[in-house]
């Protein structure tokens, strides 16, 4: 019975590892993602100053061509066409920023965070394992039943 035991909880502590190797391993992709969408939302908002100003100097020609109503007034109703696209990207560029890159950058230092202290636990847990495991069935039994009847002495 011991030794089935004892291989369950080291089959458990083998995929444990496992996990959190691959934790470790996807921190610099998921930084590295978080940094190019950083990156992507600054050339964003750049696109969008230059498209702003191109667009007002596009205006300023439709307004010049209002001499010809049909010019004139196509080259407006194509202006305005570019600004609602324009006011999209900026929502977008706003979203991309409010909604996934910076609660991402949070949501990586708390893993980083939780990781480390599941280690910590669990290299801690394991070494009072290993002991838990040399004593007889009798002696975890008692250890178990005292820790569960713990908060029912009153000291």
């Amino acid at each position: 019975m011991d030794a089935g035991i004892e291989k369950e909880c080291s089959a458990l502590g083998g995929l444990f590892q496992t996990i959190m190797n691959d934790m470790k391993a996807s921190y610099p992709a998921w930084e590295d993602f978080v940094t190019k969408g950083a990156k992507l939302q600054s050339q964003l908002r750049t696109t969008i100053i230059v498209t702003g100003s191109f667009l007002d100097a596009f205006q300023k020609v439709a307004d010049i061509a209002t001499g010809t109503r049909e010019i004139g007034s196509a080259l407006t109703r194509m202006c305005m066409r570019h600004r609602s696209i324009e006011n999209k990207l900026k929502q977008f560029t706003t979203a991309l920023m409010d909604n996934l890159i910076n609660p991402l950058e949070v949501k990586i230092e708390e893993w980083k965070k939780v990781a480390a202290q599941l280690d910590k636990d669990h290299a801690k847990g394991a070494d009072s394992d290993h002991v838990d495991y040399m004593q007889s069935p009798s002696a975890i039994y008692l250890s178990i039943t005292n820790s569960l009847l713990k908060p029912y002495y009153k000291n």
